[in-house]
């Protein structure tokens, strides 16, 4: 009777880390999503333990239950799909589904949440898909990466990222080839957050004692 009690403490234990740990990862994407252009409801924004709880307490909570689809604020057609995997390193196979179920949705972007880092052939995988799919971008993130919004650490400037027409006047008005810009590796964590391309430029605001601010862009490589 004892070590049925001790198991019955150790599984709520278990299931009440494993609520709280995608409480904060869902937070994280829902901040991140807003930060993107998306649209996110403000209940969403401010929805708190206790009430991700109630929604998703079950005593085997499914993944596929914290699935999430949302569209651009500017482009109701653009939309994107989170998806929390359910096995620890999904292989090909795996994403392959994921695209099939993108296609399905018309969703051109899709973020799936992994528990552990990918094989090195389905890290190629994706690479290959970004190279060669002008129509289809799935993201990748730790679920460790999603703990905390790194955006909100006070040492992290702010960051905007251009569209294509600010791009261009931004290198029409200081007569500059994309390629004399300062770079920002498309792996590089605040890039990874945005959700940056190759190609596109990032508008860093930081604070400055002499002039206020200072402000540089950076192409991602």
């Amino acid at each position: 009777l004892l070590n049925a009690t001790m198991d019955d403490t150790q599984r709520a234990a278990e299931r009440a880390d494993r609520l709280n740990r995608y409480f904060k990862i869902r937070r994280t994407i829902f901040e991140m999503l807003d930060q993107r252009g998306y649209s996110v409801s403000e209940a969403e924004l401010k929805t708190t333990l206790q009430d991700f709880s109630k929604q998703f307490a079950t005593q085997e909570m499914s993944t596929e239950s914290l699935t999430i689809s949302k569209t651009r604020v500017d482009d109701r057609s653009a939309k994107i799909l989170v998806f929390f995997s359910d096995i620890a390193k999904p292989g090909v196979d795996s994403f392959k589904r994921y695209l099939t179920r993108m296609k399905e949705a018309n969703a051109g972007r899709a973020i799936v949440v992994v528990p552990q880092d990918l094989s090195a052939y389905s890290r190629k995988a994706l690479d290959y898909l970004a190279r060669t799919s002008d129509t289809y971008t799935i993201e990748y993130f730790l679920e460790k990466e999603l703990l905390v919004n790194i955006t909100k650490h006070k040492l992290v400037p702010k960051h905007k990222v251009l569209t294509n027409e600010e791009k261009t006047t931004l290198l029409e008005k200081y007569r500059l080839k994309e390629t004399q810009l300062p770079r920002i590796e498309a792996t590089d964590p605040i890039a990874k957050f945005y959700g940056l391309k190759t190609g596109q430029v990032v508008k860093i605001t930081r604070p400055s004692e002499t002039a206020g601010r200072y402000v540089t862009y950076r192409l991602v490589l």
